[in-house]
């Protein structure tokens, strides 16, 4: 495929780059699986999911393309309000406990910037880890600010219950869009799915007693939204549609952008450690950002909310 368009936008060079990366990495396994059969059998499965890695790329360029334009176009600012979507992935237990670090690192980022953050809605594990998670962010710039965040992250590191000192590597998953509480949508009622039920944790007494918490889900596009951070039943339904508008657009965006990325769940991946954005390594104290291919010291700083100087860099790469 001609990426010639592509490597012309500054505001996709860091996707360019990756994709050359993969190729790279892609024409080495090919000589592997030339020249020695049993290790080509294990390859060609890897080339399988680089090549896999690579389209996922190219879509991103397209979005981040047409998401540029369309800016440009009809949009003089940037959205001040968005939905932060945290989901564990490869690793079990070790990767719930990451995607709560990740949701505390953006909750005390959001803290130093004066945004506002807000649970939307939360599914933990025994340990309290996070399965899944739905935030609520709003300040000024916090889209800009955050859109890059999107993405696989990774951990390694030694976990505590690990007795023999090995390094473990997890990963969680982050989606990131714009909150859309007043847009062009029609939504046809016949198409939604409404239940309610008791929302668990902290809130008060009635949180637990009535039926507050709302799920809503969009038959034609199988999109569900939960949302249960409201003390009312109406708070948490308005919510909740405001969020699946936001969420129909995105996939309006996506559709327009190639057919081929007919679901948001491109934004996701399959949380695989192939597919990672960064990484936070302990044991050697740095964060690499794998499409700016640098790294920063501090790891633990970093995850404590110290995000400013990735940001920036990602921010200037992308306004070049």
């Amino acid at each position: 495929m001609d990426l010639s368009v592509f490597r012309e936008n500054p505001a996709t060079s860091f996707l360019v780059s990756e994709f050359d990366r993969l190729a790279k990495k892609i024409a080495e396994l090919k000589q592997l699986v030339s020249s020695d059969h049993e290790v080509g059998v294990l390859a060609e499965v890897e080339i399988k999911e680089l090549i896999t890695m690579q389209d996922s790329l190219i879509e991103q360029m397209k979005l981040v393309v047409n998401r540029r334009a369309t800016t440009d176009a009809t949009a003089p600012t940037d959205p001040e309000a968005i939905i932060l979507e945290i989901r564990a992935g490869a690793g079990g237990e070790e990767s719930a406990l990451f995607a709560s670090e990740l949701a505390e690192m953006y909750r005390r980022y959001a803290s130093t910037r004066g945004w506002t953050f807000g649970l939307v809605s939360e599914s933990k594990t025994e340990l309290g880890g996070y399965k899944e998670a739905v935030f609520e962010v709003r300040g000024a710039a916090v889209y800009r600010d955050l859109r890059h965040e999107l993405g696989v992250h990774r951990i390694q590191r030694v976990p505590a219950t690990e007795k023999q000192g090995r390094l473990h590597t997890s990963t969680a998953s982050v989606a990131v869009l714009p909150l859309l509480e007043h847009a062009p949508l029609t939504i046809n009622p016949t198409d939604l799915e409404i239940t309610f039920s008791r929302s668990g944790g902290a809130g008060g007494q009635n949180v637990n007693k009535v039926e507050t918490a709302v799920r809503i889900v969009h038959g034609p596009s199988g999109i569900v939204v939960r949302c249960q951070s409201e003390r009312s039943q109406s708070r948490n339904r308005d919510k909740a549609m405001s969020i699946l508008v936001s969420k129909l657009a995105e996939l309006k965006e996506l559709n327009a952008a190639s057919e081929q990325a007919a679901s948001r769940r491109s934004q996701i991946g399959t949380a695989a450690r192939s597919e990672k954005i960064r990484t936070y390594n302990l044991p050697q104290d740095r964060v690499t950002d794998h499409r700016l291919k640098q790294s920063w010291p501090q790891a633990e700083k970093i995850l404590a909310g110290a995000l400013d100087p990735i940001v920036k860099e990602l921010h200037s790469v992308d306004k070049s």
